[in-house]
């Protein structure tokens, strides 16, 4: 079923920003089927100039981007900005990163063969995208599986088709052909479609775990398919034996409430040592009451704005009350400033001692606090989840790094750092619930295309000398 409207809506606002026609999974999985091979053909040296067009494209159009992400996401628009940027520098680190992970090469081998190492695509891959990063996130997919000569059908989030429409213009400008990279719009039923195709090789998501296992089971009698899960976490970061609580609470409050909390590797999970405990939840409470919370365009900007809608702002209302009435303290309420729309107040909770706390991603300004005894209970806590994509510790002890680094369960283990702010230049993914061992970002190269290996001679020479009877 296609054909019915699609509208967007600014979070900020409520105005209407957008509209379109959801289209026909059939349709566009056929256009690309019937197109990849012309562009699989193409030499790699095509394929990396056409891309490295793409990023000029983007470049020339990056206040316009960037000012279309915030108004329809509610980012601030210097955090839209530096996404336009991500999706600009995503091109020659796919370049870097498809040569060295995915290249040509000759293998040594005994008697004189030759080995050879190659390459190839899969075909039509899908890309389902996540609202949170509109942009960067699917192109992190987008960007290699076309470097490595695959066809895309990209389903954008349904609530944020603008901005991937947007996305897949900048490719055909950049003369990326038009059955190389197809735009899906569309709600859940053409993202199960999509997903479910019988004439796609290979999906690669990013968004909820609650889709990402419903993939995982589907694509589970279809291992010819190549499936990467990216599916966010329930982060901690840990503070202990640090004297500069100012700046550990400047981390924590980075790590929570950047981006209204919408990032998969925001800290959801603060652990403290108990006697730092009152100095820096007073700090972080503190520093969470000064962020200005505003419109992505506001004057001066703010440091966050709303989450993405009104029915996700009322199921983040609805679980911090829930984790009151599991025994939770509140440290500051997660309120609704303005009425109607979906900002939120930072909202902090102390969860020590409450013993059944649900295990979810909870996608928003939430921070759940909790005291740890000693630092083997507050690895055991941080290591009581069942995603495992990002940690961090802040302290000032190498010895304590050392140990949190060789027993902590996540892909990416901070050290005075926040738990966001990945760089593209390194793989980026999870395990446990947060991926299935298919991380993105610069190791994207190793889900874009198969090896090959060739072993090679001029002619056939050969002789059997053992076994063989007398003639």
């Amino acid at each position: 079923m296609s054909g019915h409207d699609l509208i967007s809506h600014e979070p900020a606002t409520g105005a209407e920003l957008w509209r379109g026609t959801s289209g026909d999974a059939d349709a566009e999985v056929a256009a690309a089927r019937e197109g990849w091979s012309e562009w699989a053909a193409r030499p790699l040296a095509v394929r990396i100039e056409t891309l490295r067009r793409f990023a000029n494209v983007v470049r020339s159009k990056a206040d316009a981007f960037a000012d279309l992400i915030a108004r329809e996401t509610g980012k601030p628009l210097w955090e839209a900005r530096s996404e336009v940027d991500t999706v600009i520098g995503k091109v020659d680190i796919s370049v870097t990163a498809f040569s060295e992970r995915t290249g040509q090469r000759r293998i040594e081998a005994p008697m004189g063969a030759r080995l050879a190492l190659r390459h190839k695509p899969h075909g039509v891959l899908a890309v389902l995208g996540p609202y949170n990063f509109p942009a960067h996130l699917p192109n992190g997919h987008i960007v290699p599986a076309l470097l490595a000569g695959n066809a895309v059908v990209f389903k954008p989030s349904e609530k944020t088709p603008a901005t991937g429409a947007f996305l897949v213009e900048c490719y055909h400008a950049a003369g990326v052909p038009p059955a190389s990279v197809r735009l899906l719009l569309g709600g859940p039923d053409e993202g199960r479609a999509l997903a479910g195709h019988a004439d796609i090789d290979g999906l690669l998501f990013t968004g909820s775990a609650h889709t990402g296992l419903a993939l995982n089971r589907a694509f589970a009698d279809k291992p010819e398919k190549i499936l990467a899960l990216e599916m966010g976490g329930n982060n901690p970061i840990v503070v202990w034996s640090t004297p500069d609580i100012y700046s550990a609470a400047v981390v924590v409050v980075q790590s929570a409430f950047t981006s209204a909390g919408q990032r998969c590797t925001a800290a959801r999970r603060l652990i403290v040592e108990e006697r730092l405990y009152e100095p820096l939840v007073e700090q972080v409470a503190k520093l969470a009451g000064r962020l200005i919370i505003g419109d992505p365009h506001a004057d001066p900007a703010p440091f966050m704005g709303p989450v993405i809608d009104n029915e996700t702002a009322d199921m983040l209302t609805e679980s911090f009350l829930e984790l009151s009435t599991r025994g939770g303290r509140p440290i500051r309420y997660l309120e609704r400033p303005i009425e109607g729309r979906p900002f939120l107040t930072p909202g902090i909770i102390d969860m020590t001692g409450v013993h059944d706390r649900p295990d979810v991603e909870l996608f928003g300004p939430i921070l759940q606090v909790s005291k740890a005894a000693s630092f083997e209970d507050a690895i055991a806590q941080a290591n009581d989840t069942r995603y495992g994509l990002s940690a961090s510790l802040i302290s000032q002890e190498p010895r304590l790094y050392d140990q949190f680094w060789a027993n902590i369960r996540a892909g990416i283990v901070n050290w005075n750092r926040p738990t966001n702010g990945a760089s593209s230049a390194a793989p980026f993914g999870g395990i446990g619930w947060s991926g299935n061992h298919r991380p993105s970002a610069y190791y994207a190269a190793d889900y874009c295309a198969f090896p090959v290996v060739s072993s090679e001679a001029e002619q056939a020479r050969a002789s059997i000398g053992i076994g063989l009877r007398e003639q």
